[in-house]
């Protein structure tokens, strides 16, 4: 049985105390919760927010890092740094990532491969265009992004990697996916694991929603055999619209 993975990505919103001030409110609302959580706050927020979720049910996430190392590469943000922080999930291939900073398959997958490397867990964002959707392409766009996005991960570190479909249309716009057209793009991407690492690997395959997901529509969503938790953007921002979501049974 597959246990819903909730995470809150904080994006560029929140400054170090405001971030403290959120996490502390969570971790006292969400102690002893059904689910598996994570929030990722921004960079400059990672110290302080670590302390404060450290030792509780809530793990700490960042939301993108460098492909390499160490070296000269001003302004990235390296594993080493994170793991240093505490970090313990990274999101990797967001959509924002993707399509305003241009990062391509071949960076993420380096960037996977990466994390995975030094134990972090990751969640690997996919999902289609607008365009890409109403031109049938939907799931082509998805395969792709899963198949390149994995490409070189063995099965043994696939256990530490979470998807999450994020259709791009429905990012900060406030349309969401119905929750039968999402569960129908989860249940093909669960269909690429299957192809790529076996049927028992694809059944243990968490696959959260991306696509502004909110108290309104968590429950329907989330009621669908192949949802596995949400990916939270605008909703992970206050404590009472979170929790109703990281709650859902």
């Amino acid at each position: 049985m597959r246990k819903y993975f909730i995470a809150g990505n904080w994006k560029m919103h929140k400054t170090a105390s405001e971030a403290v001030a959120l996490a502390t409110e969570l971790v006292k609302e969400l102690k002893g919760g059904p689910n598996k959580y994570m929030i990722a706050p921004s960079f400059t927020a990672l110290d302080a927010v670590s302390k404060v979720v450290k030792g509780t049910n809530i793990l700490l996430g960042a939301q993108n890092m460098s492909t390499d190392e160490q070296g000269a590469h001003t302004g990235e943000v390296s594993v080493l740094q994170l793991k240093d922080l505490g970090v313990q999930v990274v999101i990797l291939g967001h959509s924002e990532r993707r399509h305003i900073y241009k990062e391509d398959d071949a960076m993420i997958n380096k960037k996977v491969k990466l994390a995975l490397s030094h134990g972090l867990e990751v969640v690997l964002c996919v999902g289609e265009l607008l365009e890409e959707r109403e031109s049938g392409k939907a799931e082509k766009v998805c395969e792709e992004q899963t198949r390149k996005g994995l490409a070189g991960v063995s099965a043994a570190d696939l256990k530490k990697v979470t998807i999450a479909y994020e259709p791009v249309w429905a990012i900060g716009t406030g349309k969401t996916a119905t929750p039968e057209d999402a569960d129908a793009i989860h249940a093909f991407i669960r269909k690429v694991i299957a192809d790529m690492y076996g049927k028992a690997a694809a059944d243990e395959m968490i696959i959260q929603y991306g696509g502004s997901m909110k108290a309104e529509n968590a429950a329907a969503l989330l009621a669908k055999e192949n949802i596995d938790g949400g990916l939270i953007g605008g909703a992970a921002l206050k404590a009472d619209t979170f929790k109703p979501i990281a709650l859902c049974k």
